[in-house]
């Protein structure tokens, strides 16, 4: 199931999981996402759909792609397993380049290969590194520089194995083997939203622990939402989806205004690797409301007061607090998002609080914003340098990578400014980010 923004795919989900329970008595479903936050949500909206049967709950589980790895691997195991940090893994790569001479390559490059390829791919030999598709990678590798990488790659994984770690890949790499070969899965169906995030690992991970039928899996998302994975060919991995998904069209959560001004950020048609394409002409909002308001400040004091009186105002005519989002790129934009709010009056929740049915908006990063929706949302400090965030321009390893970079932050504000029902503010401060020019 594919639409953009606000069509419904979330409904549709939760319906799919209904669907499954209701008809089936013998079903066990699992509802699951990229994020625990995106997942509570959800567990609240299947509390509600299920408020009167709630025997049917039973049998369904809610829960991100890492913490319903997690728990399978516990039980499996009888163990916990401990994640490595990406400070470990960087200065792993740096100490066995270093220690094989492989100096021929960037930092960048190395952890890149690392992240994409050798881990995604969770490759443990040179035989299949040798052989692994590099899909998209523009840094062409023959066959001796792969033999001197992995070198390198090869020392990591080791490293990591002496010192009881795992990274998320392996994690679900993990499970997926201790279940493929099994014939008593954990679910007979799994309902996956936003699922243009999953990775190489998520994906054959949910594949191992669904039945084998052709009604297993559902996946619900939208190419313009991907904010996380680079692209990889789904058939490659045995799962195709052409031919049996549906696009939905109306948009029922965000106004005209918004949708028309938020859609100016994507182009009108994606593709996927395996060819299959996201139209996204032709969508329709079924209501109006103000256009939304993009302001490039000459200073972060002008910036707060400036979205402090958008927010004072909203609460003015009547919004409520918990009405209302406001979202920054990165932690070090935090800071500006409570000083808006704070000067509106604003009392505040983050996602770590939870904080359902609390009085107060929810400040947050754009990644978290996902799935979720507000009557009012302010996106605040989209300067130069932080959108895209220059942290990841610094570490493409290639052209590609570069560019998908910029799609990702650029499909990472759309994703927060369609966080939007009724009305949207968004800022940074002079010279601000690229992106803003689209909504002239």
């Amino acid at each position: 199931m594919a639409g953009s923004a606000g069509t419904g795919k979330t409904v549709v989900a939760l319906h799919r999981v209904h669907r499954m329970l209701h008809g089936d008595p013998d079903a066990r479903v699992l509802l699951t996402t990229f994020s625990e936050p995106l997942a509570r949500s959800l567990r609240g909206k299947l509390n509600v759909m299920f408020g009167d049967r709630p025997g049917l709950l039973e049998r369904a589980s809610v829960g991100s792609f890492l913490d319903t790895a997690a728990q399978l691997h516990a039980l499996a195991l009888g163990r916990k397993p401990h994640l490595a940090v990406d400070d470990i893994v960087r200065s792993l790569l740096t100490k066995a380049a270093s220690a094989a001479g492989v100096t021929e390559f960037t930092q960048q490059f190395l952890y890149s290969e690392w992240t994409y390829v050798i881990d995604a791919w969770q490759i443990a030999t040179p035989e299949a590194y040798a052989e692994v598709p590099r899909m998209g990678r523009k840094n062409r590798l023959g066959a001796r520089q792969r033999e001197r990488l992995w070198q390198v790659f090869a020392t990591v994984r080791e490293s990591l194995a002496e010192r009881g770690l795992t990274t998320q890949a392996g994690i679900f790499a993990t499970v997926a083997e201790l279940y493929r070969g099994r014939n008593d899965k954990p679910f007979t169906h799994i309902v996956v939203d936003e699922a243009q995030d999953l990775g190489v690992a998520e994906l054959r991970f949910l594949s191992a622990i669904a039945a084998d039928t052709p009604d297993a899996l559902f996946f619900a998302g939208d190419l313009g939402q991907r904010i996380f994975q680079q692209p990889f060919s789904w058939t490659g991995l045995g799962i195709d989806v052409r031919g049996r998904s549906a696009t939905l069209k109306v948009n029922y959560r965000t106004s005209h205004q918004i949708r028309r001004a938020v859609d100016r950020l994507l182009p009108k048609k994606l593709r996927d690797v395996d060819g299959l394409e996201d139209d996204r002409a032709g969508t329709v909002s079924v209501f109006d409301g103000p256009e939304p308001e993009i302001v490039v400040a000459g200073s972060v004091d002008e910036e707060i007061a400036g979205a402090a009186r958008f927010l004072a105002t909203a609460l003015d005519d009547g919004i409520l607090p918990q009405e209302i989002g406001v979202f920054v790129r990165s932690p070090n934009e935090l800071q500006r998002a409570r000083a808006a709010a704070a000067a509106a009056g604003l009392a505040v929740r983050t996602f770590v609080d939870g904080g359902t049915g609390e009085a107060a908006a929810l400040v947050g990063t754009m990644h978290l914003a996902k799935g979720l929706e507000f009557r009012v949302v302010a996106v605040m400090a989209c300067d130069q340098g932080v959108l895209p965030l220059e942290e990841r321009v610094a570490d493409v390893a290639d052209e590609f990578e570069l560019d998908e970079v910029v799609a990702t932050e650029r499909q990472l504000l759309y994703v927060a400014a369609t966080r939007a029902r009724d009305r949207l503010w968004i800022s940074g401060v002079d010279p601000a980010s690229e992106f803003l020019e689209e909504f002239r």
